[in-house]
């Protein structure tokens, strides 16, 4: 349980207690009640079951092991709230005093950067499930009548295939986008509500173009969570920021300039979700000019659906169903996954990349670790790069707890620093041919030997950069390292900027 949220649910005690203790004073100075011997030996075991509960609350913050600290902080926090309990009901018991425990656990407890003080990683309030929109006014933002939304999923066999797919073989991307999502939510969000569009049509959007993956790029070259080519990305202030980095890769960024790409279309497109939804998939300039030569009919119009290529047509009863379930999710038997979300930051006590954090911090808490998390919230940096001690990187107040216990000191961080280091090359040896001991025969000898060639040099090989490329990725297919490579190319860290169509010399690569 939260400290802080212990602390305030116990005011109400302490203000009655207070008015309690105050009445027993004023009777005590007239000589009206006295303590006896066993009231003050009760109150005497109370404060050393209290002083022994928030000793073993500062030795579980000091474990090596991440499980046995969290078993240990939870059942002292249960002791000391029992304590305040029966301190209550003792005569001659002071409350204020032993809440004074909560106050000295929440100045002592060591901070996350911006996470509250005493922020506990195990608060219940992290797995409730997310604000989701009234279904009745996210259906009245997506038509007029309030109801077609409505109709449009219960009687459209399109959207209710839709449903059906990702409730079976693409259930596992759902749950993937749910959580994904969960992550960014505090960060993508805002914007729609800012431009009255409903969370659930920004959660459906997220689920089919990039499953919440931030560094998600297609062949056509449309990258970052909600998938944006380069000129549509610049038209709202999407791309290169003057640093090298791509800020379609910015779930803020991007989600901000979706809700204004999606508003405007609304408005151009007779405010048909199904319109502007395939106007995001397949090209504005063909929503359009579809639109006007029928006249505004419905998407759904044989005529204007035959328009849109297959994709637009699969795309949007996509959207629409994921954007569906996301509203009503009990009716289908969907459990969305537990995530502890809330945001905090650590700021690296020492080098370290994305990929050697991932490594240890386990994952506690997390079927599938913490990589994409890291990732999701700290686009700017690919996941093998070193990080200097200094950085700040954005997390969750639980990735902050696990990187205090297993990614600033002890086995896991060595462990997690050898593998990092392991290069596949220091495993290989080279054997040369068999030689007798005494050299060769001297019948096996030619009888003339030709004149030795100096060999050729060899032409250095090279490689194109194709869209979606990143030093790291080129590396690890190329079978060398990112430092050989980066040096021979003459890039520079942290970012080692490369675009597509240029050539890179693969100096040391296998």
């Amino acid at each position: 349980m939260h400290l802080r949220s212990v602390a305030t649910a116990l005011l109400p005690l302490l203000v009655v207690l207070s008015l309690s203790a105050r009445a027993d004073e004023a009777r005590r100075e007239r000589g009206g009640v006295a303590e006896s011997r066993r009231d003050q030996a009760a109150v005497a075991a109370l404060q050393q079951r209290m002083n022994d509960a928030e000793q073993r609350y500062r030795d579980a913050m000091q474990a090596e092991d991440e499980d046995s600290a969290a078993k240990a902080t939870t059942a002292a926090l249960a002791e000391m709230k029992a304590v305040v309990d029966a301190c209550g009901k003792q005569r001659g018991c002071e409350v204020e005093q032993m809440l004074a425990t909560y106050e000295r656990l929440l100045q002592d407890t060591p901070r996350f950067d911006d996470a509250a003080a005493g922020d506990d990683p195990l608060d219940e309030r992290d797995f409730t499930a997310a604000d989701v929109p009234d279904s009745a006014n996210a259906a009245a933002l997506l038509s007029e009548d309030g109801q077609r939304f409505v109709k449009m999923v219960q009687f459209n066999p399109a959207v209710q295939a839709g449903i059906r797919r990702w409730l079976t073989d693409m259930r596992p991307q759902l749950m993937d986008s749910y959580e994904n999502y969960r992550y960014m939510q505090h960060l993508m969000s805002p914007a729609f509500r800012r431009y009255g569009l409903p969370e659930a049509l920004l959660f459906g959007i997220l689920a089919k173009e990039s499953n919440g993956k931030v560094h998600a790029g297609s062949r056509a070259g449309a990258v970052g969570p909600l998938q944006f080519m380069p000129a549509t990305g610049r038209r709202f202030g999407l791309g290169d920021d003057g640093t090298g980095f791509d800020t379609r890769y910015d779930p803020r960024a991007a989600a901000d300039a979706a809700a204004q790409y999606l508003q405007e279309r609304l408005a151009q497109l007779g405010n048909s979700i199904e319109l502007a939804l395939a106007g995001y998939n397949g090209g504005e300039g063909r929503a359009l000019r579809v639109y006007q030569a029928s006249g505004g009919r419905s998407f759904w119009d044989i005529d204007v659906y035959s328009q849109f290529p297959a994709e637009t047509k699969d795309y949007v009863p996509m959207v629409i169903a994921a954007a569906w379930l996301y509203l009503h999710p009990k009716e289908y038997g969907i459990h969305w996954p537990k995530v502890s979300v809330r945001p905090a930051t650590i700021t690296l006590s020492q080098p370290a990349s994305l990929y050697e954090l991932t490594i240890c911090l386990g994952n506690w808490g997390s079927r599938d670790g913490y990589l994409r998390p890291l990732r999701n919230l700290n686009p700017r940096w690919s996941p093998d790069v070193m990080l200097p001690a200094g950085t700040v990187l954005n997390v969750t107040t639980r990735i902050a707890w696990l990187y205090r216990f297993n990614c600033t000191r002890g086995k896991r961080l060595e462990l997690a620093q050898q593998l990092m280091a392991s290069d596949v090359r220091s495993a290989l040896v080279r054997v040369g041919d068999p030689m007798p001991a005494n050299g060769p025969a001297a019948s096996d000898a030619p009888a003339l030997a030709a004149p030795a060639r100096a060999p050729a040099k060899p032409k250095p090989r090279t490689y194109k950069v194709q869209r979606g490329d990143t030093l790291s990725s080129i590396a690890r297919k190329q079978q060398c390292e990112i430092a050989d490579l980066a040096k021979a190319n003459r890039l520079k860290k942290p970012k080692y900027a490369i675009k597509p169509g240029q050539i890179l010399t693969l100096d040391g690569c296998g």
